[in-house]
């Protein structure tokens, strides 16, 4: 297991917490990374683009001129595709990109990246964001400074952490995700991954039954 030291919202050290070598050391499977998160790009597509075929083009009902002894060659309307303001050919239709991803996928990815930035040291763990019971960005700020100099941040909180999310949703380098949200894309885009300790604790037990869960299904 990794050890990560908890930090407070004023710099100071709250304690250890032992990261599950389960979720936070396993081996990286790249290929396994990349198919997962292509599906994940691909399903964020809305997948709306259209383009008119010569049947959907208005007009060219009428034949241009008659088949033979213009010299010109013949054509049977002037929206075909070889044409000003003609159709378009084999050109984009509206679809649904999504793929289907199954969940031990998506699971053992998020597990791959979460280790990579855990075996860099990248993964950090505060008590909470802000001390009291008003949210400050300004002191969500500063404890976030204190943790790394990198800037692009993903924070994860416990969904009943509202004091927490008012505090860092308006700051323009930290992605905010609930713990239940917590995907291998936005892990692989930010620098570093701020846990709060209720989040990790969440995580953590989450993972847990989840893998009983499977465990019960693959013994029936």
């Amino acid at each position: 297991m990794t050890t990560v030291t908890i930090t407070n919202p004023t710099g100071g050290d709250a304690g250890t917490v032992e990261l599950p070598a389960e979720l936070f050391d396993v081996q990286t499977n790249v290929p396994l990374i990349h198919q997962v998160v292509v599906a994940q790009l691909a399903a964020a597509r809305q997948g709306t683009h259209a383009t008119k075929t010569r049947g959907d083009v208005r007009g060219g009902g009428r034949k241009p001129y008659r088949q033979k002894g213009t010299g010109r060659a013949r054509q049977g309307s002037t929206r075909a595709p070889q044409f000003a303001g003609g159709g378009t050919v084999h050109g984009p239709q509206p679809r649904d990109y999504s793929q289907r991803t199954p969940k031990k996928m998506k699971a053992a990815a998020l597990r791959g990246a979460l280790s990579d930035r855990a075996r860099h040291g990248r993964i950090h763990v505060l008590s909470s964001l802000v001390e009291g019971d008003a949210p400050s960005t300004k002191s969500a700020a500063g404890a976030l400074a204190g943790l790394t100099e990198r800037p692009n941040l993903l924070v994860v909180l416990d969904r009943a952490d509202d004091l927490g999310l008012r505090s860092v949703r308006n700051l323009a380098e930290v992605h905010v995700l609930f713990v239940d949200q917590l995907n291998t894309y936005d892990v692989l885009c930010a620098d570093d991954v701020v846990f709060t300790q209720a989040a990790l604790d969440a995580f953590v037990s989450g993972a847990a039954k989840g893998a009983t869960a499977t465990t019960e299904e693959e013994s029936k």
